[in-house]
Parts: C-alpha cells; structure tokens; sequence
C-alpha cells in the first residue's frame, strides 16, 4: 500500500505541474541518482516514522534501525528538519512532545517559546492603543526566546539510547552538503523572497539572484557550524558563546529584545500530560501552554454519546454535531486557556463531564447556534500561514513519540541569524495582543493569554497519542495553526467510528469552525453542493479553503503491524522497517 512519487530535475515544466497538481499522488518517472521518492502511506512490521520531509524520515529510521529507541529518531528528525524543512522545521522556535513508553508510562516536555523579559502587555499598540498591523507577525520585534534546542536535550538526558552526537551529525551533514529541494520548497523560497530581502541585510542561503528551479540544492554552511557548535558544547552552544552573540546582534540591528539573560535563563518544562477516555480508547495530549488536549477532550466527550457511525460520514447530521461543538470548545479556548505558570487555567473545570454537558445544553439538532449567543462557559474557578510541523513515531519495542514544533508562520518572523544560518519565529503573535482582537488564524483571546516578560504564548499544537484496550493505537497530530485541533479531531473520528483506513482517514476532506469568526471552513471539493445547501439551511455560513492542516499518523493494526500516513496535501513521508 504504497502512493509513492518520482521527481527528475530532467523532466518538463508540464509534467512537475501534472505532479504537483495531483499532490505527489501516482506521478512515476525513471529514478536517477538524486531523485527523492515520496511515499504517503507506509505498513511496515517493527518501527514507524512519518514526518514532513523524505530526508528527515529517513534520518529517523536510520536511527531506529542503528538501535535507537523512539525519542533517539525524533531527536534526529527535529534536527534534521532544521536543514531541509527551513519554512518551519525550526531550532529557531520551539514545540512540544508527548511520550508513550513501551511499558505504558506517559511524558510530555513543554519547551514553547517564551516572551523576551522586556515584553510589555501593549508592546504591538499605537499610542491610540490599536493594534499595529504586522508588528507581532513579520520582523525582529516578533520573535519568542526558542526553545527547541534546550527541548531536545532535556528529552535526551531523560530517554535519549544513542549519544547525542550521533544523532544531530545527519543534520550537520545535510546542511554541509545540501540536498535536493523539493517542489513546494521551490514554490515557497521563491514565494517569500520580498520579504526575505526585507527583514534581512546580509545574503543567506535562502536568497539567490534567479529563481530557484527544480534541480537546484540548498547548502547551509553558517546553519551546519551552528549545529556543530551545539553537537560539541551542548546546550551552551546554542544558548550561550558564538551563536547567542549572533542571535543578540541579530536582534538589535532590527529592534528585537531578545538579550543574552532571555537565551540563558530559558528552560524548557516537564508537564503532566492529559488524560482522557472517549468509548474504548484513552487520549494522551498535551496540556496548557497547548489549548490542544483540553480542546480535543473537550470535543470528543461533547460527541461522545451521539451514534455518529449511524450518522454516516460527513452527513449533515454529524457534521452538524461536530461544527456545533468545535463552536463552543473554541470559545472557552479564547477566555480560559494560556500559560499555567501565569494564569490559572480552570483545566479540571473545563474536562468535567457535567460542565461539558452543560456547554452542550442548548445544541439543537436542527439549527446552528449564532457564536454571539454562544460565550465561554462560566464556572467557579479561583481565579499556531501556519507553518508548523508534526512528526509520528513508534519504535521496534512499542515506545512512541507524538511531536510537534513550530516557527509559527511560513519561515516564521523571516529572520534569518547573520553567521548562523536559520529562521527565528513569530511566535509573539500568538499572545492575544489586545483583547477580542485576532492573530493571523483569526483566533481571539483574552487576559489568560496576554502578553507577559517569560510567559508562554497559547499554541493550538495538539501532539496526541491514543491506546485502547490498554495498548498502543495511534500517534498523531498536525500542523496547522487554529485548523490543528478539529483536523486530529475528526481523523480520529474518522478511525474510530467511520470505519476509514488511516490514509483514508488523513486524505479526507476536512471542515473547521473556531467560534469566531462564525463561518465554518470546508476545503474545497469537500461538500456535495446538496450538503452546502443542508448545512446553510440549519443556518450555518460556510466557505471553501484550499486546504486545512497537514496529519502525520501511525496506526498499530490488529496483528501488531504499523500502518503510517502522511498527508497527501503536502510532501509528508511515512516509511518504516
């Protein structure tokens, strides 16, 4: 069951469009000797990795089959990413990691950007206190202390097999000797060249004086030191020494904040996962600064009791279930949710049965509810473009790791560090920069998710592992920005009670409501314009989109094999062993 692509920088500007048209699916050519193949659906019987590039997957299975165990393939796989996946694969931003072991214990480590010390509440408002368009998207000023780097070597210290030297030398390696981009790579470094030119004064990697053509490799020599110097000094090659100066000069020469105290006093965070049961199955995901656990949970117990199998797929009646509470749980994700360590965020509230009952109350099957009539639920409490990047995987022992990472927008707040070669985020336009006002997904928030010096920004990442019966059952999570929930929401459903076979359940077309703005999204071709007309008639206002968020999936089947997915709506490659 394989959907594999073959791409020759010898082959017509017709048929690259032909392939890239049909997103990657049953385009076959000759392959030569730096041809790449992309494979979307994968069963393999020992060990499973998915993740957004072919090179990055295959770093990660050449760790396992090296004797690594799961988090020792993530860890090569984040790093490698960093080389050949620069739009969002990232050691410029930050992510965090859910963890299943072998023997059943679950982990998550939080290593989410921070807020620089001198952000201020009203840091991206004009003296009439409005919000300054951009100023918290594009450039210095955007940008979050990153975290990844110290992620990974938290999550090595505590789980990591292999040295870790082993395990960033791929990346340097690729970065050192390029590779082969891809199409939509292509498409995309030529897409942002204005705004590289813009935010950056020196010549990086990423800019050329002709477009970039299919053939062409990326080099990242400055990018290949930088993970050198963490490969040989550990932490303190990132966070403190040569590449800390780069970044700090980085910043001032465009008016960031970001000092040396803000890179060595950052610290990525142990937290306990959430929890959760829907039918048979127990959900593992991630808790606050991630809205995502709290949000899943919430959606899945708001649909739990309804015979959505008897429904059918798609049919008005379940879709028109699903939007209803996508409705409600993102409207407590605007007042209730941000960074624990600085608001009290009422999560045991939120997860109780009888109030998330409550919340569904005044659902009526037969019209929508208007998102003005609809405000955050109300309890007695003391009072992430979206270029993010997800990657699945299970080891030959059953050890499993659901991560996702994230530079926030596509190559993030376009910043390139002069002399170290990578992109910084944009992560601080995912603090609410003014009440009721939306970030770049649309998404509003409220005093829980304000900016504050070292607080967390709320993420919508939602990095998820599910057992049943006790065992391992899938590991999945997307990214997508605000799209990220409801998409591993509905593949799960789509699993579980539409009886769909994971690629069929990732290649399914998606729809998405985030309470406001009161439209639901449908990707295009999604709908039979017989089910737009049911839907508008409950009252609901729908409009088309490309496409919504990129699922990474493995499956454990029932005689133990691991059938991984990645989504055919981008370049995403699952292959195992």
């Amino acid at each position: 069951m394989f959907k594999s692509l073959y791409f020759n920088k010898f082959h017509s500007i017709i048929l690259l469009t032909a392939c890239i048209s049909i997103f990657f699916v049953n385009c076959k050519t000759t392959p030569k000797e730096e041809d790449y193949k992309i494979i979307q659906s994968s069963v393999a019987k020992k060990a499973m990795v998915v993740s957004a590039h072919h090179l990055s997957t295959k770093v990660g299975n050449d760790i396992l089959k090296k004797g690594g165990n799961a988090v020792d393939a993530t860890i090569a796989v984040q790093y490698a990413l960093a080389v050949v996946y620069p739009r969002a694969g990232n050691i410029g931003g930050g992510g965090f990691m859910v963890i299943r072991t072998k023997d059943g214990k679950y982990d998550s480590i939080d290593y989410r950007e921070k807020a620089p010390k001198a952000s201020t509440r009203d840091m991206y408002l004009d003296s009439l206190g409005n919000v300054i368009p951009g100023l918290s998207r594009n450039g210095h000023l955007a940008v979050g202390v990153p975290g990844t780097v110290d992620g990974m070597f938290e999550v090595h210290k505590k789980y990591g097999k292999l040295d870790f030297k082993e395990l960033i030398q791929p990346a340097i390696d690729l970065a050192t000797n390029g590779f082969l981009l891809t199409p939509l790579e292509i498409d995309r470094l030529n897409k942002f060249k204005p705004e590289f030119e813009k935010y950056n004064e020196q010549p990086n990697p990423f800019l050329k004086d002709t477009p970039w053509i299919q053939g062409n490799r990326l080099v990242q020599k400055e990018l290949a030191h930088t993970l050198e110097l963490i490969r040989d000094k550990g932490r303190a090659g990132f966070y403190e020494g040569e590449t800390a100066n780069d970044i700090v000069a980085e910043m001032k020469s465009g008016n960031g904040i970001i000092t040396l105290d803000d890179l060595s006093s950052y610290h990525s965070k142990w937290r306990t996962p959430l929890v959760g049961d829907y039918k048979d199955y127990k959900i593992i995901s991630m808790a606050p600064p991630s809205s995502g656990g709290i949000a899943l949970l919430q959606m899945l117990k708001m649909v739990e009791k309804y015979p959505l199998a008897d429904y059918g797929f798609q049919s008005q009646k379940a879709m028109h279930l699903m939007i209803e509470a996508e409705r409600r749980v993102y409207s407590d994700r605007a007042k209730h949710l941000g960074d624990s360590d600085f608001y009290n965020v009422p999560q045991d509230s939120m997860l109780d049965e009888t109030y998330i009952a409550d919340r569904m109350s005044d659902f009526d099957p037969t019209k929508s509810t208007p998102s003005d009539m609809v405000a955050a639920g109300n309890f007695a409490v003391p009072l992430e473009s979206f270029e993010t990047t997800h990657t699945s995987v299970v080891d030959a022992e059953g050890n499993a790791v659901s991560v996702t990472t994230t530079l926030n927008s596509n190559y993030g707040s376009k910043v390139v560090v002069d002399n170290a070669g990578f992109f910084l985020n944009n992560e601080m336009d995912d603090f609410s920069a003014k009440p009721g006002v939306p970030n770049q997904f649309g998404l509003v928030g409220n005093e829980a998710n304000a900016i504050e010096p070292e607080k967390r920004m709320l993420s919508s990442m939602t990095p998820t592992i599910v057992e049943k019966n006790g065992e391992l059952f899938m590991v999945l999570g997307a990214p997508g920005g605000s799209t990220i929930i409801t998409a591993v929401f509905q593949v799960f459903l789509n699993v579980v009670e539409f009886g769909m076979p994971l690629d069929d359940a990732l290649f399914a077309k998606r729809f998405h409501h985030q309470w406001l703005p009161d439209v639901v999204l449908y990707e295009t071709g999604g709908l039979t314009e017989a089910s737009k007309q049911s839907l508008e008639a409950l009252g609901h206002s729908l409009k088309d989109v490309k496409y919504m968020a990129l699922v990474k999936a493995i499956h454990v089947q029932p005689d133990g094999a691991l059938h991984g997915v990645g989504d055919n709506r981008s370049e995403d490659h699952a292959e195992g062993y």
